[in-house]
């Protein structure tokens, strides 16, 4: 039977060459857009705060960086916390809204769907992390496709 004959990792070792970048620090050209779309529920993987940060990274290489919340997404910007708004419960509790204030106090534009927000999770425009702007479901579509006209990137979060 083989034996594992490798000592164990120890605090501040290295497992992978984490320097070692392969392609160039793309930056935006002047006037450039993002678009970042959540169609994910809160807490139900990571994926939702991963496409947060990639959203913060992209306005910080200057890009017009806006983000989408709609149908489960939207639960990514309602208010938390316990046992009174804004307290966190456990360590992470409050990291989308804590990420999603970041990007709008670094300049981000964030809008949520009012219909996702009230029909389907039982929410009003005062649950919404300050900021946010609550849009139409008609808008939903035209937000997309405004960003489409203007050549934007545009990153689709996305869980089934």
């Amino acid at each position: 039977m083989p034996a594992v004959t490798m000592p164990f990792h120890k605090k501040g070792d290295f497992l992978v060459d984490y320097e070692d970048k392969k392609f160039e620090d793309v930056k935006a050209e002047p006037g450039e857009k993002a678009l970042v779309t959540f169609h994910t529920v809160a807490f139900e993987g990571s994926i939702g705060l991963v496409n947060l940060l990639q959203a913060t990274r992209l306005l910080r290489k200057g890009f017009e960086t806006s983000v989408l919340l709609y149908g489960p997404g939207v639960t990514l910007g309602v208010q938390r916390g316990f046992p009174t708004l804004g307290d966190e419960a456990f360590p992470g509790h409050l990291n989308f809204n804590n990420q999603i204030t970041k990007f709008m106090s670094e300049g981000g534009k964030v809008y949520a769907c009012r219909f996702a927000l009230q029909a389907l999770y039982g929410h009003g425009e005062p649950s919404l992390i300050e900021g946010i702007t609550p849009i139409s479901p008609l808008d939903v579509l035209d937000l997309i496709l405004l960003h489409r006209k203007d050549n934007a990137f545009i990153l689709d979060t996305w869980t089934v």
